[in-house]
C-alpha cells in the first residue's frame, strides 16, 4: 500500500514509521525540510494527565507512554528524560510574593506555587531530533522521504485518490494524508478541508550547560510595561535550556522558511528570561526564533478520513499538544488507513466531519 504523506513534521514522521512496521510504503513529501517548523522549534514537552477530562485525554496517555517505549526500543537519543515540572508568578509588582517551593536556578522574585507534574507525570524530548529519529527509523523500515512539494491530488472518476502531483513528478498513491501543520490550509485547493490556522509563538535557547536540573517552569509574568505573559522553560539532556513566550497571530508565510519573530518580541522575551533566571541572565543564546502552531476553530486536531473523498486523511491542529501526541496520532491513524478502524485510540472526537469543512470546490 502507497501512502503519500505531504509533511515531515513530527506527524507526519511518526505517521510514516507506524505505516512501515505495518509492511505499507510510506512516501513523505516535505520541501523545506524535517522538523523544520514547529517540530524543530518547539519545547518538546510531554504530560501525561493534562489532557484528561477532555476529548484528548486518551490519545494523550496513549502517546506519553509511546515516547517511553520508542525511547527504549529505538535506542536513539533525542533526548527523552523525565522532569520536574513547577508552576509560579512574578514580575514587576508582585515580587516578594511567598512560593511554596525553591529551586536555585530561579531568581528570588519568582515565587514557586504549585508542582504540577512529577518524573511519573512529566517528560520532554528535543522535539528536531525525535521527529528527525522517527523519519529515520522510518526509512529503515521502507518509507521514502523525497524533498519536493506537493502541488495537486489527483482524482479518478470516482472522486477517490489516484495520486499526487509534485514540483518533481506525480506519486501514485492508494491514499494521501495531510500533516503539514497550519500549512494544511494549503491543501484545501485540492480536497474539502476544515480551516486550519497557524498561531505564532517566540522562543529563546539557552546555553546552560550542567547548571540547570531537569526542573520545567510554567510563570505567570507581569512585564514592567504592565503586560502579561506566559513563559515556558524545559531544562534539555544536552545542556540548553529552551524557553517560550509571547504570541501573536501574525500571518503564516508561504514558505516555513521565512517564518521570523515579530519586531520587539525577542527583545521582550529576553528582558523576561533575565528576570526568571540568574543563570539565564549569564548565559549565551544560542536561538531567538519563531514558530507556528497549526490550531482550529473547534481546539481539537484534525485526524482521520476527509469527507467525501476516498484514500483521503488529514492528521493536523494539535496546537501546543503536536509532540505529545505525534506517536499515537502516528500509530492510530496508521491502524485506520490499513485496517480500515483505529485500535489503540478512538479518533472519532477528531473526525473532519466534525468541524467546519470547506466544500469540495474540485
Amino acid at each position: 500500500m502507497r501512502v503519500v504523506i505531504c509533511g515531515a513534521g513530527a506527524v507526519g514522521a511518526c505517521l510514516a514509521y507506524f505505516l512501515a512496521r505495518r509492511g505499507a510504503t510510506p512516501i513523505v513529501v516535505e520541501r523545506a525540510g524535517v522538523a523544520c517548523a514547529a517540530s524543530g522549534k518547539s519545547g518538546g514537552f510531554l504530560a501525561l494527565d493534562w489532557c484528561d477530562r477532555t476529548p484528548l485525554e486518551r490519545l494523550a496517555r496513549r502517546s506519553f507512554a509511546l515516547h517511553a517505549s520508542l525511547a527504549e526500543e529505538l535506542a536513539e537519543d533525542w533526548g527523552y528524560r523525565r522532569m520536574t515540572t513547577y508552576a509560579g508568578h512574578g514580575g514587576e509588582g508582585v515580587r516578594g510574593a511567598a512560593g511554596r517551593h525553591r529551586l536555585a536556578w530561579v531568581a528570588d522574585g519568582i515565587a514557586l506555587t504549585d508542582r504540577l507534574g512529577s518524573t511519573d507525570t512529566t517528560a520532554q524530548v528535543h522535539p528536531g531530533r525525535f521527529t528527525a529519529a522517527m523519519m529515520s527509523a522510518a526509512e529503515a523500515h521502507g518509507a521514502e522521504l523525497r524533498n519536493v512539494s506537493a502541488t495537486r491530488i489527483v482524482r479518478g472518476r470516482d472522486g477517490g485518490v489516484q495520486a499526487v502531483e509534485t514540483g518533481d513528478g506525480t506519486i501514485s498513491a492508494d491514499a494521501v494524508v495531510i500533516a503539514m501543520g497550519p500549512w494544511s490550509r494549503l491543501a484545501a485547493d485540492w480536497l474539502p478541508l476544515p480551516p486550519v490556522y497557524g498561531l505564532k509563538g517566540h522562543s529563546l535557547v539557552f546555553e546552560t550547560g550542567s547548571r540547570i536540573p531537569p526542573e520545567a517552569l510554567f510563570i505567570e509574568y507581569q512585564e514592567s510595561s504592565g503586560a502579561r505573559s506566559s513563559p515556558e522553560a524545559f531544562p534539555r539532556a544536552d545542556g540548553t535550556t529552551y524557553v517560550c513566550a509571547i504570541s501573536s497571530e501574525s500571518p503564516v508565510p508561504l514558505d516555513p522558511a521565512e517564518v521570523a519573530p515579530d519586531e520587539g518580541a525577542i527583545a521582550r522575551l529576553e528582558a523576561i528570561c533575565r528576570a526568571l533566571s540568574p543563570v539565564l541572565a549569564e548565559s549565551p543564546i544560542l536561538a531567538r526564533q519563531a514558530c507556528y502552531r497549526p490550531v482550529t476553530t473547534h481546539g481539537l486536531p484534525l485526524i482521520g478520513p476527509v469527507p467525501g473523498v476516498a484514500g483521503a486523511f488529514v492528521a493536523t491542529g494539535h496546537s501546543v499538544w503536536g509532540i505529545l501526541n505525534a506517536p499515537a496520532t502516528g500509530e492510530a491513524l496508521a491502524e485506520l488507513i490499513i485496517d480500515g478502524a483505529a485500535r489503540t485510540v478512538d479518533l472519532s472526537a477528531f473526525a473532519p466531519e466534525h468541524s467546519s469543512v470547506i466544500p469540495d470546490a474540485r
